[in-house]
C-alpha cells in the first residue's frame, strides 16, 4: 500500500502537485488551505500566461536545435481541469481532513497541508470532498482507521471513489459503504491489505469529443488514463492531424486503454497496438468494441518484446493464440506514448524504420535525448506542446517525424 499519495501513479508517472506550493513556509498544524483556489494571485490568467511561456521557451530550447518547426502550443484550463485525485486522511481528534505533503517531506506535520478544496481537480471531484468527509464522519466504521481516499470522475459525471484502510474490512462495513454509495451518487471500492471490495464496479466512462465525433472510454481504477480531459482532446486532436494523407497500416506501442488508438485507426486500413497491463487490454478490447471499430487488433506485448517479434528474432504465442501475424500488415506510421524513461535501444532500432513516426512525450529530456538518435534517419515536420499540468514543471509534448530521403 502507498504510503503517501501521488498523483497518476501509472506507468506514466507525473509530478505531483506538490511541487507547485514545495517552497511555502510549513504552516501550523491546524493550518486548512484552499489549493490552488482561482482567487489566489498564482491562479491569474496572468500566472498561467506567464507559466506556460516559460514551459514553451524550455521545450523550444529543447527542440529548436535539432531543426524542429515552431512549437504549436495548447493550454488548459486553469483550473478544475484534473479528473483524478488522491489524498491522504488526516485524524485530528475527531475530525477528518484531507492532506497532502510536500515533496521530500516524511508524512508529519512539519510538510503537512491540510486541504478543504483542490481546485486543480474537476468540479464533481471538489463538490463531493466536503460530503464525504461529513458522510464518513459520521459513521464509526467508515471512519476508523481511514487513511487514503482516490477520485476518478468523467465529464460524463461519473465518479468513482475507493477508500483505503489500514484495517480488515468486514461485513458492517459493507453495508455502511453501500449506503454511503447510494447517498453520494459514486461507484465505491474498498481496500485494505491484500483486499479490494467492489461494490458495483470499478471503472468510470468518459466521453471525448475529437474533431466531431464522439469517443467512449472505459476508465479502470488503478490504470493509466489521462488524467486533463480538455487537453486530451486536444492532444487527440493534434494527432490525427499529423495522421491524416497517411497509407498503409498503424503500429501504436503503449496503448493503455486505446486512447490515442480509437480516433487515429480511422485514418489506416488496420491498426496492431500493443500494451502489457492486462487491466489496461481488457479496457481497450472493451472501448473497441463499443466504438464499432473493427480494424484494431490488440497484442498483449511490451515495447521491447513486439521489436523482436518484428525482428523475427523471437516468437510469442500471445499473437498467435489473437490470430497476428505480422506478415499481414503493411506499417507505415508507428506512434509512442511512452513512459518517462522514454524509448529503449531495440523500439528506437524499430521506430528508425517507420515511414513517419508520431510520438507524445511526458518527459521532454528523454524525448530530446531519443529525437537526437532517430535524427540519423527522421526529420522533424511538426511539434507540440500540450499543457496537461498547469503550474507544475511537467511538459507533455508532441513531434510529428517524417523519413528522410535516401
Amino acid at each position: 500500500m502507498r504510503r503517501l499519495p501521488k498523483f497518476a501513479a501509472q506507468p506514466h508517472s507525473q509530478p505531483p502537485f506538490q511541487a507547485a506550493f514545495a517552497a511555502a513556509p510549513p504552516p501550523p498544524a491546524s493550518y486548512i488551505m484552499r489549493v490552488f483556489s482561482p482567487t489566489l494571485p498564482a491562479m491569474s490568467d496572468s500566472a498561467y500566461a506567464a507559466q506556460l511561456a516559460e514551459k514553451t521557451a524550455r521545450l523550444d530550447a529543447l527542440l529548436s536545435p535539432l531543426g524542429a518547426p515552431p512549437l504549436e502550443v495548447f493550454d488548459s484550463p486553469a483550473a478544475h481541469y484534473r479528473m483524478r485525485a488522491e489524498f491522504r486522511i488526516w485524524h485530528e481528534g475527531e475530525k477528518l481532513h484531507y492532506a497532502m505533503f510536500r515533496p521530500g517531506g516524511k508524512g508529519g506535520r512539519e510538510s503537512l497541508l491540510l486541504i478543504e478544496q483542490f481546485e486543480a481537480a474537476s468540479l464533481a471531484i471538489n463538490a463531493l470532498m466536503p460530503r464525504l468527509l461529513a458522510a464518513v464522519s459520521a459513521v464509526p466504521v467508515l471512519k476508523n482507521r481511514l487513511y487514503q481516499c482516490e477520485f476518478l470522475s468523467a465529464s460524463t459525471g461519473e465518479v468513482l471513489l475507493t477508500l483505503i484502510y489500514h484495517k480488515k474490512l468486514d461485513d458492517e462495513w459493507r453495508r455502511a459503504a453501500e449506503d454511503l454509495q447510494r447517498e453520494l451518487g459514486v461507484f465505491l471500492i474498498g481496500r485494505s491489505r491484500g483486499l479490494k471490495i467492489v461494490l458495483s464496479q470499478d471503472f468510470v466512462t468518459e466521453k471525448l469529443d475529437v474533431m466531431g465525433s464522439e469517443f467512449r472510454y472505459r476508465q479502470y481504477e488503478g490504470a493509466f488514463t489521462q488524467p486533463n480531459a480538455r487537453v486530451c482532446e486536444k492532444m487527440l486532436v493534434w494527432a490525427c492531424k499529423q495522421a491524416q494523407g497517411s497509407a498503409g497500416d498503424l503500429l501504436e506501442l503503449y496503448c493503455g486503454n486505446g486512447n490515442f488508438t480509437l480516433p487515429l485507426a480511422r485514418y489506416f486500413r488496420r491498426a496492431l497496438t500493443t500494451e502489457l497491463s492486462k487491466t489496461s487490454v481488457a479496457a481497450a478490447q472493451w472501448n473497441i468494441e463499443a466504438n464499432g471499430a473493427d480494424n484494431i487488433a490488440v497484442a498483449r506485448l511490451s515495447a521491447e518484446e513486439f521489436a523482436e517479434a518484428f525482428a523475427g528474432s523471437r516468437q510469442f504465442r500471445r499473437l498467435a493464440e489473437k490470430g497476428i501475424d505480422l506478415a499481414d500488415y503493411r506499417f507505415s506510421t508507428l506512434f509512442v506514448d511512452p513512459p518517462r524513461a522514454g524509448l529503449d535501444e531495440a523500439t528506437l532500432a524499430l521506430a528508425a524504420q517507420f515511414e513517419r513516426v508520431i510520438y507524445v512525450s511526458c518527459n521532454p529530456e528523454t524525448l530530446r535525448a531519443n529525437l537526437e538518435r532517430l535524427s540519423a534517419s527522421h526529420s522533424i515536420a511538426a511539434a507540440a506542446l500540450f499543457d496537461q499540468f498547469p503550474f507544475t514543471p511537467h511538459i507533455e509534448s508532441g513531434v510529428l517525424l517524417v523519413k528522410k530521403a535516401a
